[in-house]
């Protein structure tokens, strides 16, 4: 069936994208979101920590005040990295020749050199700052389309449904675009050979699916259903005694949000895939529950299953990337792909608007119905 694409049972025909290429489907970036820069615990006070995004270099603080600011890892005079100079809690002092600068906003507050008789207004020159925010335990970081004047929304939080939960972080590195990391992520089909254990799946449990989807801004929704009686996980559940829902969603530019219900026990999770640079991408994971919160030892028990999930996925596409470096001709089929095929009208259709201004199109005008075994 290759890259074409057909209506799907009682789903809306929709235009056939492009299939992705070892490269990815381009290599523009989805500006004007949010993305998560790095971890929080990794950003002290008094110290800067580099971080790279969207092919963009970022000295990431602390100021004194507990507020979290992000600039471009670059003195504006000789293009020596803040990172590499000293940070006070106020202000960064690059190393070369001891320019300081403020970094909430990026102003220059000093230039050592200059004599009294010297008339510069410093603070006329400017390091390039970005719009930072902390939630869920990481630092997000505004990548802004230059000249754009869209109203900035809040950094994306993850959903919790009750007061008193537990929460945790992990991460990957991928040696692809995040195309291809994107479109792995969603894939539904190779959870039985990729993920196979005990207590997980394998091969032997196959069998046939069928979910349906619906449209959301930037993106699309599994719809709330029960969920797959061959993942050992969820068969715990059943201890509560009370009907399990879960509900999957992917939002553009690069997040893939969860959340599974069994009466007023939850768990909640929020994967996101952000591009470092054109061909390296990390995942970032964070989940919090109420589930289970009498059993001992749970989360670092489920910080060794994440990891070990997570580390099947980075594994398969580090093997990935060697048959992709010689660009091969690649493709994508109904229904198993058809969340790929979505992902790449949306990236295109958003890319295209920011170039003429014209409304975003959707691929999905309602619900769709989709099969495939996994």
């Amino acid at each position: 069936m290759g890259s074409e694409t057909k209506a799907s049972h009682n789903g809306p025909a929709v235009s056939a994208p492009p299939a992705p290429s070892a490269k990815g489907i381009d290599t523009g970036w989805c500006l004007d979101f949010w993305y998560p820069a790095l971890r929080s615990k990794r950003v002290r006070r008094g110290k800067l920590q580099a971080a790279m995004l969207l092919g963009i270099p970022l000295a990431v603080g602390r100021d004194n005040m507990g507020r979290v600011f992000a600039v471009r890892d670059s003195c504006p005079h000789r293009g020596m990295p803040f990172t590499e100079g000293c940070y006070d809690g106020e202000l960064i002092e690059c190393s070369y020749h001891g320019w300081k600068f403020d970094g909430q906003t990026g102003r220059c507050r000093e230039i050592p050199s200059l004599t009294a008789d010297q008339d510069l207004d410093v603070e006329k020159i400017r390091a390039k700052s970005f719009p930072s925010e902390e939630h869920d335990g990481y630092v997000w970081v505004y990548m802004a389309h230059p000249g754009s004047r869209e109203e900035r929304r809040p950094a994306p939080r993850l959903p919790k449904f009750s007061d008193s939960y537990r929460s945790i972080q992990l991460e990957a590195h991928l040696p692809c675009s995040i195309d291809h990391g994107i479109i792995g992520l969603m894939d539904p089909a190779h959870g039985p050979f990729v993920h196979q254990a005990w207590w997980w799946r394998g091969r032997r449990s196959i069998h046939e699916k069928q979910k349906v989807f619906e449209p959301i801004p930037n993106g699309f929704r599994m719809k709330a259903h029960s969920p797959s009686a061959n993942s050992a996980p969820y068969k715990l559940l059943g201890v509560y005694g009370k009907p399990i829902t879960t509900t999957i969603e992917f939002e553009l530019p690069n997040i893939r949000r969860e959340q599974i219900h069994c009466g007023d026990y939850w768990f909640a999770s929020q994967t996101t895939v952000t591009p470092e640079t054109a061909g390296r991408c990390r995942i970032d994971f964070v989940a919090a529950w109420n589930l289970f919160r009498w059993a001992p030892f749970l989360t670092p028990v489920l910080r060794w299953f994440g990891n070990r999930f997570i580390g099947q996925d980075q594994r398969t596409m580090e093997k990935q990337a060697q048959g992709l470096q010689y660009d091969p001709s690649l493709m994508l089929i109904d229904d198993a792909d058809r969340p790929a095929k979505w992902y790449f009208q949306l990236k295109t259709g958003y890319i295209e608007s920011k170039r003429s201004g014209a409304p975003m199109p959707h691929p999905m005008d309602g619900p769709v119905t989709l099969r495939w075994r996994s």
